[in-house]
């Protein structure tokens, strides 16, 4: 051991920090985990772990890199109606912006839940959720919280207003809940078949729905929850986000995988082969997906 020791510490090169200097510059860093995207007017924000946050105008992708104080662990990011950004931390923590992701300051948010998601109400009002089917809610920007739970030992992974009395949660264990009163009460709807966790939900109105997670499962229904169909998907690959706009529905998922829906079918978008999760995107105009993910993902697909 001694000889093997000797013979390495004579043959060390001297060491070269010039690629590591070179990586650091760089605005996106190939170990960022980029976990939401939010598209302002005219400013596309990105947060991530260890308090990342990139900005850049829409219109030319030149991006920005912040690091905000002891370094939040974001995992999901909202545009409010006002035009304020939030951005929920693993931390308890939600960051708010109100210039485009420029400047933030936080509000701590009084649970021991886990919290794995985030939603803004119409009326500006800011909704987190997570672990034992628990909410918690703020209708004065973050100065005081509500915290509710629907008593299931269950994660909410979805929370989605329709208007501001309307919304709908989806869940582990296939939890399916709505209220209409605001969120002040909720009703526990039929499960999703075979305890399906669904990993993301989005819902065209209170009727027509998407759940999707592990295997590429993608599930549908258009009465309510009362029946599910699985729609066919290109990947067996875990689906972590869907999003949509202007009737246009796309899915992201593990290995790269982008999706988009047309004519009832799902196919896959040209993007790069890459195997890292994919785990939010955005469109920034008719004809550009912004998607993000693991390890530095950050890249725009043609559509």
């Amino acid at each position: 051991m001694f000889a093997l020791t000797t013979f390495l510490a004579g043959c060390e090169a001297p060491l070269n920090l010039e690629g590591v200097e070179q990586e650091m510059s760089k605005a996106v860093h190939r170990t960022d985990q980029l976990l939401g995207v939010a598209v302002t007017q005219d400013r596309v924000v990105v947060v991530g772990a260890d308090g990342v946050v990139l900005t850049s105008p829409v219109s030319e992708l030149k991006w920005q890199r912040q690091q905000l104080s002891n370094n939040p662990n974001f995992v999901d990011i909202k545009l409010c109606p006002d035009q304020s950004l939030i951005a929920l931390s693993m931390e308890h923590q939600l960051w708010i912006s109100e210039d485009q992701g420029q400047h933030w300051h936080s509000s701590d948010i009084p649970t021991q839940e886990s919290l794995t998601s985030v939603a803004c109400g119409p009326d500006n009002s800011y909704w987190a959720a997570g672990s034992f089917s628990t909410l918690v809610s703020s209708h004065d920007k973050g100065i005081s919280w509500n915290e509710q739970s629907l008593n299931e030992d269950a994660a909410i992974t979805t929370v989605q207003f329709f208007d501001s009395q309307n919304l709908i949660a989806t869940g582990e264990f296939g939890l399916l809940a709505r209220s209409e009163d605001g969120g002040e009460n909720w009703s526990m709807l039929d499960p999703i078949p075979n305890e399906f966790f669904p990993m993301t939900s989005y819902f065209s109105d209170p009727s027509t729905g998407w759940v999707a997670g592990l295997g590429g499962t993608i599930l549908y229904t258009d009465d309510a929850g009362q029946n599910w169909q699985t729609q066919d998907t290109p990947t067996d690959s875990p689906i972590y986000n869907l999003f949509a706009r202007d009737g246009r529905l796309f899915a992201f998922g593990d290995h790269g995988t982008v999706l988009e829906q047309q004519d009832d079918r799902w196919r896959k978008l040209d993007s790069p082969n890459i195997p890292v999760y994919l785990r939010d995107g955005k469109l920034l105009d008719d004809k550009r997906l912004l998607v993000s993910g693991g390890w530095g993902a950050l890249f725009t697909v043609d559509i």
